[in-house]
Protein backbone atom coordinates (compact mmCIF):
# COMPACT_ATOMS: atom_id res chain seq x y z
CA UNK A 1 0.00 0.00 0.00
CA UNK A 2 2.90 2.34 0.61
CA UNK A 3 4.05 2.08 -3.01
CA UNK A 4 1.48 4.64 -4.10
CA UNK A 5 1.65 6.84 -1.02
CA UNK A 6 4.00 9.77 -1.57
CA UNK A 7 4.59 10.22 2.17
CA UNK A 8 6.48 6.91 2.31
CA UNK A 9 8.77 7.63 -0.67
CA UNK A 10 11.33 9.33 1.59
CA UNK A 11 11.72 6.23 3.77
CA UNK A 12 14.50 3.82 2.96
CA UNK A 13 13.20 0.54 1.56
CA UNK A 14 15.03 -1.47 4.23
CA UNK A 15 13.53 0.57 7.07
CA UNK A 16 10.08 0.32 5.51
CA UNK A 17 10.42 -3.46 5.16
CA UNK A 18 11.67 -3.82 8.74
CA UNK A 19 8.81 -1.69 10.05
CA UNK A 20 6.27 -3.74 8.10
CA UNK A 21 7.75 -6.91 9.56
CA UNK A 22 7.61 -5.53 13.11
CA UNK A 23 3.99 -4.45 12.60
CA UNK A 24 3.08 -7.88 11.20
CA UNK A 25 4.77 -9.66 14.10
CA UNK A 26 2.91 -7.43 16.54
CA UNK A 27 -0.45 -7.77 14.79
CA UNK A 28 -0.24 -11.56 14.69
CA UNK A 29 1.20 -11.78 18.22
CA UNK A 30 4.27 -13.67 16.98
CA UNK A 31 6.80 -12.02 19.26
CA UNK A 32 8.83 -8.89 19.11
CA UNK A 33 11.97 -7.61 17.51
CA UNK A 34 14.70 -10.12 18.32
CA UNK A 35 18.46 -9.51 18.51
CA UNK A 36 18.78 -11.57 15.31
CA UNK A 37 16.34 -9.31 13.46
CA UNK A 38 18.14 -6.26 14.82
CA UNK A 39 21.51 -7.61 13.69
CA UNK A 40 20.47 -8.53 10.15
CA UNK A 41 18.22 -5.53 9.53
CA UNK A 42 20.50 -2.99 11.15
CA UNK A 43 17.57 -1.39 12.98
CA UNK A 44 16.74 -1.51 16.65
CA UNK A 45 13.09 -1.69 17.63
CA UNK A 46 12.94 1.90 18.86
CA UNK A 47 14.15 3.19 15.48
CA UNK A 48 11.13 1.57 13.83
CA UNK A 49 8.37 2.64 16.24
CA UNK A 50 7.38 5.93 14.52
CA UNK A 51 7.13 4.26 11.12
CA UNK A 52 5.25 1.27 12.54
CA UNK A 53 2.67 3.66 14.00
CA UNK A 54 2.32 5.46 10.65
CA UNK A 55 1.87 2.15 8.83
CA UNK A 56 -0.84 1.04 11.24
CA UNK A 57 -2.53 4.41 10.80
CA UNK A 58 -2.43 3.88 7.02
CA UNK A 59 -4.09 0.49 7.46
CA UNK A 60 -6.68 1.87 9.87
CA UNK A 61 -7.69 4.94 7.89
CA UNK A 62 -7.11 3.78 4.33
CA UNK A 63 -9.23 5.56 1.76
CA UNK A 64 -11.56 3.08 0.12
CA UNK A 65 -11.50 4.86 -3.24
CA UNK A 66 -7.73 4.36 -3.66
CA UNK A 67 -5.72 1.22 -4.29
CA UNK A 68 -8.72 -0.98 -5.07
CA UNK A 69 -6.66 -3.29 -7.28
CA UNK A 70 -4.04 -3.80 -4.55
CA UNK A 71 -6.71 -4.46 -1.92
CA UNK A 72 -8.54 -6.89 -4.19
CA UNK A 73 -5.38 -8.76 -5.10
CA UNK A 74 -4.26 -9.22 -1.51
CA UNK A 75 -7.73 -10.17 -0.36
CA UNK A 76 -7.40 -13.44 -2.27
CA UNK A 77 -6.53 -16.64 -0.41
CA UNK A 78 -3.46 -17.11 -2.62
CA UNK A 79 -2.00 -14.14 -0.74
CA UNK A 80 -3.38 -15.38 2.60
CA UNK A 81 -6.01 -12.61 2.58
CA UNK A 82 -3.60 -10.16 4.20
CA UNK A 83 -5.68 -7.20 3.03
CA UNK A 84 -8.46 -8.41 5.30
CA UNK A 85 -6.37 -8.43 8.48
CA UNK A 86 -7.80 -6.03 11.05
CA UNK A 87 -5.40 -3.22 11.98
CA UNK A 88 -4.34 -2.90 15.60
CA UNK A 89 -5.92 -0.45 17.95
CA UNK A 90 -3.57 2.55 18.08
CA UNK A 91 -3.48 2.64 21.89
CA UNK A 92 -2.78 -1.07 22.14
CA UNK A 93 -0.02 -0.77 19.54
CA UNK A 94 1.52 2.11 21.49
CA UNK A 95 1.44 0.05 24.68
CA UNK A 96 3.08 -2.96 23.01
CA UNK A 97 5.78 -0.84 21.39
CA UNK A 98 6.62 0.81 24.70
CA UNK A 99 7.27 -2.61 26.21
CA UNK A 100 9.73 -3.56 23.44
Amino acid sequence: MTLQEYDYARESPSKLAASCLLLALTMKNLGGWTPTLEYYSGYCSQDLHPLVKRLNFLLTYQPHDKLKAVRTKYSHRVFFEVAKVTPMDMLKLEEILKSC
